[in-house]
Order: C-alpha cells, then sequence, then structure tokens
C-alpha cells in the first residue's frame, strides 16, 4: 500500500489504547492520528481526521455495552471508505454479526490477545485497510461450532470445514495451502466445493468467502 495507513483507537482503557498504539507504531506505513475514550468522542475525531480506519473496542463509555459495533454501524453512512477492526475480549458471534451486517468490506474482529503479536495485528490492520476481512481464529471456531450451524456443516468434508475455518480468518489460498501443506489448486478446489454445496453463487453481493461463515450468523442458508 503505497500511502500510509491513518488510524484513529477508540478504546477507554488506557492500558490497552497505549498498547496497541505502540504496537502499531512499530509499522512503519502505519499512523496513529488520534486516541478517543469514549463513543461521543469518537464520532467527533473520525469527523475531524478522517483516518483510514478505526480501531475500536467493543465496550466503552457511556453505557460500556456495544458502542465499537455501533460505531461501525454509523461509518457505514457516514464515513464509507473507512475501515473498522474490533478489538475484543469476548468471543461473542452477535458482535460479530453487528459488525458484518451491511458488508463485510473493510471489517475486521479480534481477540485482544492478539494486541502482543504485532505481526499478527499488523497484518490484520493492512487486510482491513485494503479493504479485506479478517476475523479471529476463535471466533470462527465459535460460530462454527454452534448447534444451528450442524444441518449446514453436515455437507461439508472435514477438510472443508478445515479449509472455511482458514477463509474466515482473511487468509490467501496461497496462505491457506502453506498453512494445510497443500497445493493451491487443491485448495481452490475445496473453496469451489463449499461454494457450491453452501449454495453461493458468483453473483452474491457479499464476498463468497465472508458469506459462508455468515451463514452460520444467521443460522443456515438464504
Amino acid at each position: 500500500m503505497s500511502e500510509r495507513i491513518s488510524i484513529l483507537i477508540a478504546e477507554d482503557c488506557l492500558l490497552v489504547r497505549d498498547s496497541v498504539a505502540r504496537a502499531l507504531s512499530t509499522d512503519p506505513d502505519v499512523s496513529v492520528v488520534g486516541v478517543a475514550a469514549d463513543y461521543d468522542s469518537a464520532l467527533e475525531q473520525v469527523d475531524r481526521h478522517r483516518p483510514t480506519m478505526l480501531v475500536t473496542d467493543v465496550r466503552m463509555p457511556p453505557t460500556s455495552t456495544d458502542e465499537g459495533i455501533r460505531l461501525a454501524q454509523w461509518l457505514r453512512t457516514a464515513h464509507p471508505d473507512v475501515g473498522v477492526l474490533v478489538l475484543s475480549q469476548y468471543v461473542e458471534p452477535r458482535y460479530a454479526s453487528g459488525l458484518l451486517e451491511g458488508g463485510s468490506a473493510g471489517r475486521g474482529y479480534l481477540l485482544k490477545e492478539r494486541v502482543s503479536h504485532f505481526d499478527e495485528l499488523g497484518e490484520a490492520v493492512r487486510q482491513v485497510a485494503a479493504g479485506g476481512t479478517v476475523l479471529d481464529p476463535l471466533v470462527v471456531e465459535t460460530l462454527l461450532a454452534q448447534p444451528r450451524s450442524a444441518a449446514v456443516l453436515n455437507r461439508l468434508t472435514p477438510r472443508e470445514r478445515e479449509v472455511l475455518g482458514e477463509l474466515a480468518t482473511g487468509f490467501s489460498n496461497r496462505m491457506i495451502a502453506q498453512r494445510l501443506v497443500l497445493s493451491q489448486r487443491a485448495v481452490e478446489k475445496h473453496i469451489n466445493a463449499i461454494f457450491a454445496k453452501l449454495d453461493l453463487t458468483a453473483d452474491d453481493a457479499v464476498d463468497r468467502r465472508v458469506k459462508a461463515v455468515l451463514m452460520f450468523l444467521d443460522g443456515g442458508p438464504g
């Protein structure tokens, strides 16, 4: 990416906020342009700085419930070009569902424990800033383990389920091939089989890679 990625951090905990800022500052292509400790301040600073993306906690004042998700939803209309990476200590499918509602492009959901893994955080920031989608592996595991997903998952082979989990975390075909020790051609075949079994056609408005996971949030196809 030729231009620097400008980031606004919205997090009420000073320790976490500083940790995220330090982690991001290790990347020469990233610039932290502002920090906010609550919902209203985040709204104001997004308008002021127009960052490439917002890195936000799920829960902040004034209610400490779902402010980060509401910020992401507000941005869809107010600043649709601003990406959002949510950092949470909770593995909550409903948060992921709220974040991705209305479209998956430029959206990410990671657990806060990833902050200490600079490479993972940096890669997530780059993917979201480029319009991609990132879901934490533990969130994906939770989604795939939901009983309501069983009917859909039963269509897939164990290897296809494994590939689906890798897809949902945002990995490219090349990375999936490396991680699962497969050829890229084999990965492509598995992905095409997943799309076919989940009735995902090429004209789906939402990226089929992410739609495959969203189906579990919605309780099945359709």
